[in-house]
């Protein structure tokens, strides 16, 4: 039988805590604001024991978000090759309102709202819908291999954002000019970067990443090394424009290539291109410029596939956007 025991709780209201005991299950105890709630809940505890089908809930109900979060940045986030990047997106997560809240008391409708005030002020759906992604997989490693097998993820019980059109957005007229001038006019590394980012294609967590050991001079590659997951290192022709750009940077005591931090590139680009009076454009277009221009230059989808590292083709194409009057030459 249950019992239900009125306490004093935060700022003296009276709560009632609820205690289910059934011989050879441990006990079970859970605070509620009100008697109807913890009788409601005390029944169904009741009738998954009588069923055999009882999963103790009190890791999850004693376990907070923010304790999670830290659990899994330091158990699987270093195991993914965009490790800096989730970083971010945890401590996002770290520093919200649900941060302390148990797991299990962490419901859809929580979701809903977090979601509804993200796509209020201005977030990119696609944004939205990868810290919800990485969300529902702190839910799922504790449910699976975390002994939590009660837990049910509240991503599940939402509507995701619709996934944004794929960006289309490609350097026009004098941009690439004025881009390079303004980048020349602000200093640092941005510059050769963003010269760097249109020759190779490459990511910016990549390009940031960048070791001098890994730089094949003579052969004219570039190697990343494997990441997890991953069964080979990837490797990247350089153009001599891309050569030009290492051989015009000093060497760093500590091996790196560049000394700009992933979010670092992205603020100074934005900086730049206000200075430049370009609009709408991320440093991420600079990687849909190179693939296009790729194609432009004669490769087929396996070549250009092979040197951007995207696994399908209908990755490639979403990331890859031709100009319907660069072609017009090779129709006769």
């Amino acid at each position: 039988m249950a019992s239900f025991i009125p306490r004093k709780g935060p700022g003296g209201k009276r709560v009632w805590q609820a205690h289910v005991r059934r011989r050879g299950y441990p006990a079970q105890v859970h605070t509620f604001d009100t008697k109807a709630e913890a009788e409601a809940w005390a029944s169904v505890i009741e009738s998954e024991i009588a069923r055999g089908v009882f999963v103790s809930r009190a890791e999850a109900e004693s376990t907070t978000l923010a304790e999670a979060l830290d659990r899994y940045e330091r158990e699987v986030t270093p195991k993914k090759k965009s490790c800096g990047d989730e970083r971010y997106k945890l401590a996002a997560w770290r520093s919200g309102v649900l941060a302390k809240r148990s797991l299990a008391s962490i419901r859809g409708k929580d979701i809903a709202a977090w979601r509804d005030a993200e796509l209020a002020r201005g977030s990119a759906t696609g944004t939205v819908r990868r810290k919800l992604a990485l969300l529902a997989h702190v839910f799922q490693v504790a449910r699976k291999e975390w002994g939590m097998e009660s837990l049910a993820s509240p991503v599940d019980a939402i509507q995701l954002p619709s996934p944004g059109q794929a960006r289309d957005r490609r350097l026009v007229g004098d941009e690439e000019a004025r881009l390079v001038e303004a980048a020349k006019a602000y200093g640092g590394e941005i510059g050769p970067i963003i010269t760097w980012a249109i020759e190779t294609a490459m990511r910016r967590g990549k390009i940031a990443a960048m070791r001098w050991e890994h730089v094949d001079r003579q052969a004219r590659m570039l190697e990343i090394p494997k990441a997890p997951g991953k069964p080979t290192p990837e490797f990247v022709p350089l153009s001599t424009k891309a050569l030009a750009v290492l051989d015009s940077l000093p060497r760093q005591i500590d091996g790196r290539v560049w000394s700009m931090r992933p979010d670092s590139i992205s603020q100074a680009f934005g900086r730049v291109c206000k200075a430049a009076g370009i609009e709408a454009l991320t440093f991420h277009d600079l990687r849909h410029e190179a693939a296009s221009r790729l194609f432009e230059k004669g490769l087929n989808s396996m070549e250009v596939a092979s040197i951007t590292g995207h696994k399908t083709l209908q990755m490639l194409k979403r990331y890859t956007h031709l100009r319907a009057q660069d072609l017009v030459g090779k129709l006769g």
